[in-house]
């Protein structure tokens, strides 16, 4: 993918736009096609190995018209999966098509912003993997065209479409803790604590490295980057905290009604590298109260550190988790797949409501019939845009190191400029959003 391309690309990729979030007026690119809820959808999948494999896994039941990797190897072993898919290594190639009705983007983060604007001014539906975007600007301006398209859309946060988590929002919002005004979410991480590489050989043969950089400044190759390590690099993701919070934040945001935070602040941490993530990290999110609901402090922890609930209280030793203290010191501790009302004796009594949030069909499947029909989705969006807003300003505060004060209108930290450069995203020449 060349850094610089003619005029005409831009003008024919939609990149070249106006506004401050680079939100062009630029017609459809196609007319959707009208689709019954019988009919397959036409989907190009951006991205083919790792996740990207559990993805296309969960389509594989619609038309698979498009498959592009940067790894000639990867792409090759898909396209033996989907001898009818036409291959591409430049996503923007692949969107050219003028029958494609979605695109499932599965790439690192870096490159979901770029793909997933194209995509959406092109008239196509699309699926994006968590986090929504790098960076909060990207964010916020994915989110408003999303709407501006209306396209159907939803971010790879597949944990909300199961049960667990439904049983454990009616159990919050039934105010079976009372009303709760403290909640800890923790995961055990892993990424981060990296130099940069200080070895940069040949790029190997079976990778298109230019089209794997997209938009974001050049970093010489490493083998360190692709293709997975790149989750421990600022310039391509945000760590454990960028990966996982999308997940587990989203159940207290989905309980409590949470949107966006008042104030963030790193709470313990290592000194910020400038070139990779933090391996551990604490941090505060305190959120306004709501109309019936009261303000809500949200406490994330990552690498090894916990809630000081472990060592204060018998807590069952689970690993990733979300502990809700409702008033009264009640509380639920909640994983991926079960969870327990605290303490135990005392709820030995006490009855569920009864299920109020039906079951999900399947997070994809959910997806694919709100295409097909003009339905919505549970994690368009809108709501995922929020909830990866919120999680990406921890990765602000600590890189800036000062507690923000976030105004979400404006885009910006209130008084802490220094924030700016962590906020809004960077591209080499040749490339906008």
């Amino acid at each position: 993918m060349n850094s610089s391309f003619s005029r005409r690309d831009f003008l024919r990729h939609g990149t070249a736009t106006a506004a401050a979030f680079g939100l062009a007026g630029s017609p459809l690119l196609q007319a959707a096609r009208r689709l019954s809820a019988n009919d397959k959808l036409n989907i190009a999948m951006i991205g083919t190995a790792n996740q990207a494999a559990y993805n296309l896994g969960n389509v594989a039941s619609e038309n698979i018209v498009a498959l592009c990797d940067i790894d000639d190897r990867l792409l090759a072993a898909a396209s033996q999966k989907f001898p009818g898919a036409k291959t591409y290594t430049d996503f923007r190639r692949a969107l050219d098509r003028n029958d494609l009705d979605a695109v499932v983007v599965a790439t690192p983060d870096h490159t979901h912003a770029i793909i997933t604007a194209t995509a959406l001014r092109s008239g196509r539906h699309v699926y994006c993997e968590k986090p929504l975007t790098r960076t909060i600007s990207e964010c916020r301006a994915v989110r408003e065209l999303a709407k501006k398209m209306k396209r159907v859309t939803q971010m790879g946060t597949q944990i909300h479409a199961g049960n667990n988590y439904r049983r454990v929002v009616e159990l919050v919002q039934s105010g079976a803790l009372g009303k709760v005004q403290e909640v800890h979410v923790w995961s055990g991480g892993g990424f981060g604590n990296k130099e940069k590489p200080s070895e940069t050989p040949p790029v190997p043969a079976h990778l298109h490295y230019e089209e794997w950089l997209g938009p974001v400044e050049y970093q010489p190759y490493s083998p360190e980057y692709i293709p997975f390590s790149w989750r421990n690099y600022w310039p391509f993701g945000g760590g454990t905290l960028a990966d996982i919070g999308c997940h587990h934040i989203d159940l207290s945001h989905w309980s409590l009604g949470l949107t966006t935070p008042e104030t963030v602040e790193v709470i313990d941490g290592p000194k910020p590298h400038p070139y990779s993530a933090p391996h551990y990290l604490i941090v505060r999110y305190t959120y306004a109260a709501r109309p019936g609901r009261p303000a809500v402090v949200l406490t994330w922890y990552h690498g090894g550190k916990r809630p000081p609930h472990f060592q204060e209280h018998n807590l069952p030793k689970w690993g990733d988790g979300t502990l809700f203290v409702g008033e009264g010191g009640r509380m639920l501790l909640a994983g991926y797949d079960k969870h327990v009302l605290l303490p135990e004796a005392k709820f030995a009594d006490f009855k569920a409501p009864a299920p109020s949030i039906p079951n999900s069909i399947g997070h994809h499947k959910e997806w694919i019939e709100a295409c097909k029909t003009g339905g919505s989705t549970t994690c368009n969006f809108d709501y995922s845009g929020a909830l990866t807003e919120a999680v990406l300003l921890g990765n602000v505060a600590f890189r800036s190191q000062r507690k923000l004060t976030w105004d979400a209108k404006k885009l910006r930290a209130i008084g802490t400029p220094e924030a700016d450069e962590f906020i809004h995203h960077k591209y080499r020449q040749g490339w906008k959003l």
